[in-house]
């Protein structure tokens, strides 16, 4: 059915190495947002980790879009809401990903939080309760897999563990589409047992920002 598909053939990674800050003097209340850096050195498609004066923005990693010598776009953020956006107040720095490493063996990828929450109240005129919407929680993605101390990403998922660090992430869905995270990885220490069954660990992702979808055309 069109718009309908299994996750069957998708594939994840985390970043391994970063290249240098890249501050930005400026970024715009656009869609999408354009950000001012001399000598960037960045390309259309790379993957950034932003700092920002935005809170909204700040903590999130999105991936590049049209560059000029002195400018980047930053793909799939809209900031032209100058209430959320305050015009001016959004410079910051960017990281870009250098490296991807697999997290291979996956056997489930689950995601928990992200619920809207919302406030209930009431007025004495009223028989029955109000409620609008406030925040919604904080999003934590668990990653089972398959126990292999030999695989790459190991080490760097320990490394995270260790230095409590942000680490962008990136999931490949099949027909081209993908999801960008940042956020705090942690890994069980020791593998889940039991018999018959797989000996697995479990990579856990504290998000920092909301994910980014692209489509595959982007």
């Amino acid at each position: 059915m069109a718009g309908i598909q299994m996750p069957n053939g998708a594939t994840f990674e985390i970043a391994s190495a970063y290249g240098a800050a890249i501050p930005f003097t400026a970024l715009t209340n656009a869609n999408p947002a354009v950000a001012t850096a001399a000598a960037h050195g960045l390309a259309e498609g790379d993957i950034v980790a932003l700092s920002s004066g935005w809170t909204r923005l700040d903590g999130r990693a999105v991936q590049v879009g049209e560059i000029t010598s002195g400018t980047f776009a930053l793909d799939g953020v809209n900031t032209t809401n100058i209430q959320q956006y305050p015009a001016g107040s959004g410079v910051g720095a960017a990281r870009e990903v250098t490296t991807f490493t697999e997290i291979s063996k996956i056997t489930e990828l689950g995601s928990s939080g992200g619920d809207q929450q919302f406030l209930t109240f009431g007025f004495l005129a009223d028989d029955d309760d109000r409620q609008m919407p406030t925040t919604k929680n904080p999003i934590t993605l668990t990653i089972t897999v398959a126990d292999d101390p030999s695989q790459p990403y190991v080490d760097v998922c320990e490394a995270a563990d260790d230095d409590k660090q942000a680490r962008v992430l990136r999931l490949n869905l099949p027909g081209g589409s993908r999801i960008i995270y940042n956020g705090y990885v942690s890994i069980t220490s020791t593998p889940t047992m039991s018999r018959n069954n797989l000996m697995t660990r479990v990579i856990s992702i504290a998000l920092t920002g909301r994910p980014t979808r692209y489509s595959a055309s982007a």
